[in-house]
């Protein structure tokens, strides 16, 4: 839990740049789960913003957070269904402050500005799967191609480095279908316990992706794996026809075990994750 000093710290400078009020803010905090990232060794300097994406369905509010001096290889970041939140800002700027210049997306900025979700992590599902089921596969691709353009438009973003791309639940097939709207740009995808990978057509989220030239992680969740068994052993099989690396593993983790504010997060298991992401960037990335 955070002391009282760091409380207000946290709050005041999420409250200036009008992400979270005093009482969403208590939420997450009250729960013990806010801010609970370790803390990146030799971190680099870096300088966050809220800023806004125009797309073809409109304009999307994110976040972007980079290295205050120089450029890094730029990365996407699809949330959960609980969308943009305190604490994947916080998931951002660690990933930022690893040298990467990170924007992290409402995905539902059709329907509603962040934070989408009251509680956070802890909102009921039913209050936000709605706002899920107005994404489809048209909505991935065409906000997938603006967002990699808008990153590549700012100064530091590395232009001679590929980009990257992960996804979290929901997020995941989202991750899969960026790098198959920008398959020339895109050089490697994570998905953490993303749903429904694997999908009847020849638009599943896994064929698309293998049609790239990207290197992969997937982190699958126990649950997600005893429901969905047959799945890695999909993956696995059709990454390896396309002859594309691809690092699959179940984790001894339920879904969602990620993201800091969530009932099922697993810091040992999500930190087992940050590391396999980090060594994913370093080779693909570089």
């Amino acid at each position: 839990m955070c002391d009282q000093d760091s409380f207000e710290k946290d709050l005041k400078e999420f409250e200036a740049l009008g992400l979270v009020t005093r009482r969403q803010f208590g939420i997450l905090v009250g729960s013990s789960i806010a801010m609970m990232l370790p803390q990146v060794a030799n971190a680099v300097p870096v300088t966050e913003s809220e800023v806004s994406v125009k797309t073809p369905d409109g304009t999307a509010d994110c976040y972007f957070v980079h290295p205050t001096t120089g450029t890094g290889a730029g990365v996407l970041v699809w949330p959960d269904i609980f969308g943009l939140r305190p604490a994947f800002r916080q998931m951002g700027k660690r990933l930022s402050e690893s040298g990467y210049s990170v924007l992290v997306v409402n995905p539902f900025y059709r329907t509603k500005k962040a934070p989408t979700a009251d509680q956070g992590g802890q909102t009921p599902i039913n209050q936000v799967l709605p706002l899920a089921q107005g994404l489809n596969e048209t909505t991935h691709m065409t906000d997938a191609k603006a967002f990699v353009a808008w990153l590549d438009q700012q100064a530091s973003v590395a232009k001679n480095r590929k980009i990257g791309t992960q996804g979290y639940c929901m997020g995941g097939p989202m991750a899969f279908r960026t790098a198959a709207a920008v398959p020339d740009r895109v050089g490697a995808v994570a998905s953490f316990h993303g749903g429904n990978l694997v999908a009847n057509g020849d638009n599943s989220p896994h064929l698309q992706a293998a049609k790239t030239k990207a290197q992969f992680l997937i982190a699958i969740a126990q649950n997600d794996d005893m429901s969905r068994p047959m799945d890695k052993t999909v993956l696995k099989d059709t990454f390896a026809q396309a002859k594309l690396q691809a690092e699959i593993e179940v984790y001894p983790a339920m879904h969602g075990w990620c993201p800091p504010d969530t009932q099922p997060y697993n810091q040992e298991q999500a930190e087992k994750a940050w590391t396999r992401l980090l060594a994913l960037y370093g080779k693909a990335l570089a």
